[in-house]
């Protein structure tokens, strides 16, 4: 069966995360994307894993479902760590992600990591520990368990950052490299930016929301065509299996936090070609700039722009539903407004992913207002003007230009 899922999330017991996030507004906020299979995210807590293990009871095989309630999403575990450690004379900060097919295993696991590090102090824990070591752990507990650098990219804590990481898997994971199948794009790199370089070529590129917020669901996320079931997802993910693993979906990488090279309290956004001309240097404070994704690809890369890997996962960039809406009205995302426009969409068509893949634009444009079709028809035709982020700052993509925002808006009193 053909199924969308997004296995990298947190709880309600991670940093800067939303009290909403717990298992029913999970559940609630898959079927609204059209999602099926979500990660549990932060398995390593102890408060969230008695929890998933008071709410959760076993569906198809190693996956699981809400105890007494008929809901069709499926719960798949998962976990963050963030592994802090000296190597190479330099500190590394890395973060991974763990599969796991049963609690049995999640136990065992919690029970090692628990004597390297204190769980219970977020749902993302910072242990200070090799990635290599934790990998063989994880691995010596149960070799079902899949292991994945989160969001490869990002300065600070991946890794490929330039701030923290290593420049290839071997180089971080040794002898453990092998067991490394794949790796998550993260909001500020696509796989065309990942193509290019070599363990971009040969990992299996997944793609998740990293979600904090129930709504931010599927911002990122993966198709698949298999049997719904643990071995099956994983098997697909390895074996990059284009009839299996179908497609991701993916933000315009521009959109991502760190993209471009920069400085936030300077208000300084380089691309690479400017940062090279200021020797990495920001030219209003003197201190170096923090070298975004788009540079660092650069570093790593051995094929040019446009390379595509025989038997690469195809993926397709969105913009959330919502955000759409936005900029089409002219307002913010949370505004009420926005709220009346995407829930009539979802009632008419069942699903956001329904809405912005599938739904035939003569659809939208009988459904709701033709602007907002006419926008979900460019977000599907790649027809978007983009404003990198750097340094933290999330970027700005564009559907329209400003001249024809002022022609919408003396159309929009017309509605």
């Amino acid at each position: 069966m053909q199924f969308f899922a997004d296995f990298h999330l947190h709880s309600k017991y991670s940093r800067a995360t939303s009290p909403q996030m717990d298992l029913e507004n999970l559940d609630k906020w898959a079927k609204i994307k059209g999602i099926k299979v979500v990660g549990s995210g932060d398995f390593t807590h102890p408060e969230w894993f008695n929890n998933l293990k008071e709410k959760l009871e076993p569906a198809e095989q190693e996956l699981f479902k809400l105890k007494n309630n008929d809901s069709e999403t499926r719960f798949i575990l998962t976990s963050e760590i963030s592994c802090i450690y000296s190597k190479g004379g330099r500190v590394r900060k890395i973060h991974i992600l763990i599969f796991a097919p049963d609690f049995q295993t999640v136990e065992k696991i919690n029970t090692q990591l628990g004597w390297i590090g204190n769980l219970k102090s977020d749902g993302r824990p910072i242990l200070g520990l090799d990635a290599k070591e934790l990998v063989k752990i994880v691995l010596n507990i149960n070799s079902k368990c899949l292991i994945v650098g989160a969001h490869l990219m990002t300065p600070w804590f991946s890794l490929f950052g330039s701030k923290s990481g290593f420049d290839s898997v071997e180089e971080c994971f040794e002898e453990y490299s092998k067991y490394i199948y794949a790796g998550e794009t993260g909001l500020s790199a696509s796989p065309e930016m990942l193509w290019r370089m070599p363990d971009g070529q040969k990992l299996s590129l997944i793609s998740n929301s990293d979600s904090h917020s129930p709504a931010k669901l599927g911002r990122e996320a993966n198709v698949f065509d298999t049997e719904l079931s643990y071995p099956a997802i994983v098997a697909a993910i390895k074996s990059k299996d284009p009839q299996k693993f179908l497609y991701t979906i993916e933000f315009f990488p521009e959109e991502g936090k760190y993209h471009f090279d920069g400085h936030r309290n300077c208000n300084i956004s380089l691309s690479p070609a400017e940062t090279k001309k200021y020797n990495g240097i920001c030219p209003r404070c003197g201190r170096p700039l923090t070298v975004g994704v788009l540079n660092r690809v650069e570093q790593l890369a051995d094929r040019p722009e446009g390379f595509k890997p025989q038997g690469a996962i195809p993926y397709k960039s969105l913009i959330p539903l919502a955000e759409i809406i936005a900029e089409v009205l002219g307002v913010g995302v949370g505004t009420k407004e926005v709220e009346k426009q995407y829930r009539d969409l979802i009632e008419k068509f069942g699903s956001e992913f329904n809405v912005l893949l599938n739904v035939s634009v003569s659809d939208l444009r009988a459904a709701t207002l033709p602007e907002i079709a006419e926008a979900i028809s460019r977000v599907r035709e790649g027809k978007v003007s983009v404003e990198p982020g750097y340094d933290g700052v999330y970027g700005k993509i564009r559907i329209f230009s400003k001249g024809e925002k002022k022609d919408l808006s003396r159309q929009g009193t017309l509605f």
